[in-house]
């Protein structure tokens, strides 16, 4: 296979729809005291895709970032990259060439490579499906790891236990006028919309001087449906670097009923996607429907950035009423859009003992999103 990689500046990272992927991204985690690098990469089509001949190739990048779990050791951790996507038949082949050709330029005690990755799941096709279109899930993992693994050298790649992004996402069509929008959203989701506006719900995007407002329906969130609580400055750190990015854009939007905050949300612009990053809410007033508001003038700000897609970011895979994702899915998939099965998080080892102590570790520690 013919793979170079050359290191590059961060700051001069392509233009993508994918934020963990932006050099803005780089600056939020910079702040929180992780380190990261930026690489070039080019590779000739014909081995990225089957049924393609001829010498032209592929120009891309990717930002790692290196996360610690002991003193010494690391995993080189690409949140949704490469972006670039790969035919099926050639995906385990190029990640095996590709992490081989990293590993040459990552500082040393990296323990492994750990791709979060945002391609299309191996198992959507319409057999994967029951009879009324619900998703059927994935198989064992010993099979998605030799389907991944055939035709590579090494069969290196182990799929991990949990995934740190979302596997399973909405991403809804926001290139018509809002007319066309609403008329794809379920019923029951315009009405919402619609009463909340009739009882007063307004909308408003806020600063850093509302963290405060944030962070207290952020919390009263979490601790309702025991979710690990993130740090007031990794928030801030959120807010803070839009100001020093041209190519990414935050707005933290707060719904309120007169002087009240009720909901809040991160909503993020980067290229043509506009993404609900995080949201809150209080268990109080909800009869006014503050997050539909939320949503739908969300949806109106990704437009006048001209967006034509709006990823949800995050839902249970299928509509399982026992899965603890189950009232996001419902919510999520009012507003229409369609359901995005990804592949999740792969790791490949440098290191096999060191690695499995990471596993270990992680087998202890809270994750959010499964397989």
């Amino acid at each position: 296979m013919y793979l170079k990689i050359d290191p590059k500046n961060i700051a001069d990272t392509y233009s993508t729809p994918i934020l963990q992927q932006t050099s803005f991204w780089s600056g939020v985690k910079s702040r929180l005291g992780v380190d990261s690098s930026a690489f070039d990469f080019s590779i000739r089509n014909s081995e990225l895709y089957t049924n393609v001949g001829g010498y032209a190739q592929t120009q891309a990048d990717v930002v790692v970032f290196y996360q610690p779990f002991n003193n010494e050791d690391y995993i080189a951790y690409l949140p949704y990259g490469p972006e670039v996507e790969p035919s099926v038949e050639n995906q385990g082949v190029f990640l095996e060439e590709f992490s081989e050709e990293l590993r040459r330029f990552l500082p040393k005690n990296c323990v492994g490579l750990r791709y979060d990755l945002n391609w299309r799941s191996h198992w959507c096709d319409k057999g994967d499906f029951d009879e009324y279109g619900n998703w059927i899930g994935l198989p064992d993992i010993p099979f998605q790891e030799f389907q991944l693994n055939y035709g590579t050298n090494n069969w290196n790649l182990k799929k991990a236990y949990t995934n740190v992004l979302p596997s399973n996402t909405i991403l809804i069509d926001i290139s018509g006028d809002e007319d066309e929008i609403l008329n794809r959203m379920k019923p029951k989701t315009r009405y919402n919309i619609k009463l909340s506006m009739r009882k007063g719900v307004e909308v408003r995007e806020m600063g850093l001087d509302a963290m405060d407002v944030w962070y207290k329906l952020y919390t009263e969130t979490a601790l309702r449906n025991g979710l690990t609580l993130n740090d007031m400055s990794y928030f801030e750190s959120i807010l803070s670097s839009k100001i020093a990015s041209d190519e990414v854009d935050v707005k933290l939007l707060v719904a309120f009923l007169d002087k009240k905050p009720l909901a809040a949300i991160f909503l993020v612009l980067s290229s043509h996607r506009a993404t609900y990053l995080y949201g809150a809410s209080t268990a109080e007033n909800r009869n006014v429907m503050p997050t539909y508001a939320l949503q739908w003038e969300a949806i109106r700000i990704a437009k006048k950035y001209d967006c034509i897609e709006y990823d949800m970011f995050g839902v249970a895979p299928t509509p399982d009423p026992n899965h603890p994702m189950h009232g996001l899915y419902k919510f999520k998939k009012g507003f229409g859009g369609e359901i995005y099965h990804q592949l999740g998080c792969w790791d490949y080892p440098f290191e096999e003992d060191k690695y499995k102590y990471f596993r270990a570790m992680e087998m202890n520690m809270q994750g959010y999103y499964t397989p």
